[in-house]
């Protein structure tokens, strides 16, 4: 899948620089703009087969992602320093890598491809039926009309004129001979109409226009998903139909007769819709407004296409063709989640065994050595688990994200655990009696509620770690604190294990002296929880 992903890249990027270079050619000749997407479409055909013979320049992707505890030189051996994956686990990944599967985007685009190869086909096969029925024209006005148009135009290969039984077929179509098929009405057509449908026909015929236009289908059914390719299309057969229509025009035809020619002959040739063939058809409606408004516009250039314009437009495109051609995705190997375990006060903590685990690639286990550090090889990009368990810390359990760089480097900082103790105390039920004195006169009940919040009297602002300063690391502390009856700070604790040493006690340090006014419920001092958070952050 990430093949195709990167093939349609590929074409994409050529598509988008021929598209672009015909868009900033738009005052310039069509037959310059059709030499452009020419250019472009067979940049983009031979995009795939030159990135497979030119050096390539690697750029690496995101890491892979892999089955936890294993390496690159062995899919079942257990990284050194970590516990095996469960067999369970282990078998199941290598059954799965050792059968060969048919990716989903390779079947939709074989079936996309197939389709479009199947409608060209049976447009070819129509095109080839329809000549073999049709009469050739061998003398009269079509024919000494056609022998001086093709001169004109330097045309050394004869020209087959073919009239045909159809109502609205007036198109070009082969090589060697080329074909022009006319439609059953043409044998009534004035001497007129007839010199100006040769002139533009044979122009497709001189420019070899048709050969363009099969391999611009051609590419269009194996690049159908890309909608780039079919704006190239498109604009394909416009700029060749105003090119041919420039070529009339430099052979003395008045604009406005031409025009009147077109309309006529575009009334008169009305096709259904379902009749597509590969051919190139001169009254085609989807463009007829846009190549009257250009023929009857006398400021256009219609200058003829020059060697030099071809060579530089050939040169641009091959050169963006061959540097798309260069490239070479590849992923990236996983890197190293390492990082160091600490403890509240900042020492470390060596002999910590942490588990890391994923639902889908397994677990792996790692051991903190005697400065602390961990380390988890070859892990890629993901969302994980990390979890370790020592007597007399807190259970750690984190979701841990690894997307960018810094997300392989992390401090892992334990907190001291909880004491907790449960009393029990338990007395014999006393037998039921008659009301006393107190239950019929019941005591007062209190009714609270009043509460004052504490202000703040004395605060204290963290100061920057100058070794997290140095490092230009970032972080944020959360943090409870219990505010005792006098108003003083009694209690801090740090919420996240996420949390490098020296931030923490930064920020612990700071809130610890800070006083406030006691809390009052009811006129009563009472403790209360806050929670803190301190952002420790650099500016540029």
């Amino acid at each position: 899948m990430i093949s195709l992903l990167l093939v349609g890249l590929r074409t994409s990027v050529v598509l988008l620089a021929g598209l672009g270079l015909r868009a900033a050619l738009r005052r310039r000749s069509a037959s310059l703009r059709h030499a452009v997407l020419t250019v472009t479409i067979v940049g983009a055909s031979v995009v795939l087969p030159c990135s497979l013979l030119i050096p390539s320049w690697d750029v690496h992707l995101w890491p892979a992602r892999r089955p936890l505890g294993q390496t690159d030189s062995t899919m079942g051996r257990a990284t050194a320093g970590r516990a095996p994956i469960d067999a369970g686990i282990t078998q199941e990944r290598t059954a799965v890598l050792s059968t060969p599967a048919i990716s989903t985007g390779v079947i939709v685009w074989s079936a996309g491809f197939s389709v479009g190869l199947i409608v060209l086909l049976i447009g070819t096969v129509r095109l080839a039926r329809m000549t073999a029925r049709a009469t050739r024209v061998v003398d009269g006005t079509w024919a000494s009309s056609a022998r001086a148009v093709a001169a004109s135009y330097g045309l050394r290969d004869d020209v087959v004129l073919l009239q045909t039984d159809v109502l609205f077929l007036l198109a070009t179509w082969g090589l060697r001979p080329a074909r022009v098929l006319l439609p059953s009405q043409s044998r009534d057509w004035t001497r007129e109409r007839i010199h100006v449908v040769l002139c533009h026909e044979l122009a497709h015929v001189s420019r070899r226009d048709w050969l363009v236009l099969m391999a611009a289908q051609g590419m269009l059914a194996a690049l159908w998903f890309n909608p780039l390719m079919w704006v190239a299309c498109r604009l394909l057969r416009q700029d060749s139909e105003l090119a041919c229509d420039d070529a009339v025009l430099e052979r003395n035809v008045e604009a406005v007769d031409y025009a009147e020619h077109l309309v006529a002959i575009a009334r008169e040739c009305r096709r259904p819709g379902w009749t597509w063939v590969p051919a190139l058809a001169m009254a085609r409606r989807s463009s007829f407004e846009r190549r009257i408004a250009a023929m009857l516009n006398p400021r256009l250039d219609r200058s003829p296409l020059s060697r030099r314009s071809v060579a530089a437009t050939a040169a641009l495109l091959l050169t963006v063709t061959l540097s798309v051609a260069s490239l070479r995705a590849i992923q990236a190997q996983p890197a190293a989640l390492s990082g160091t375990v600490y403890d509240v006060t900042g020492a470390v903590l060596p002999g910590v065994v942490l588990t890391l685990q994923d639902a889908q690639l397994g677990k792996a286990t790692a051991t903190t050595d005697p400065a602390g550090r961990f380390t988890f090889p070859g892990i890629g990009t993901g969302e994980y688990v990390l979890s370790t368990s020592l007597p007399g810390f807190r259970e750690l359990r984190q979701d841990v994200t690894l997307a960018t760089a810094p997300d392989w480097d992390r401090a892992v900082t334990l907190q001291v655990g909880d004491m907790r103790e449960t009393i029990s105390v338990s007395e014999r039920r006393l037998p039921p009696s008659t009301p006393s004195a107190s239950a019929a006169n019941p005591p007062r009940v209190r009714v609270g509620g009043n509460i004052r919040a504490p202000r703040k009297e004395l605060d204290v602002h963290p100061t920057y770690p100058a070794a997290m300063r140095e490092a230009g690391r970032e972080g944020t502390v959360p943090i409870e604190a219990v505010i005792g009856r006098d108003g003083t700070v009694t209690t801090v604790r740090v919420l996240s294990a996420q949390v490098h040493p020296d931030f923490a006690i930064a920020a612990v340090d700071a809130v610890r002296q800070w006083r406030f006014s006691p809390t009052l419920l009811n006129g009563t001092p009472v403790e209360v929880v806050m929670n803190v958070s301190v952002r420790f952050s650099l500016s540029d």
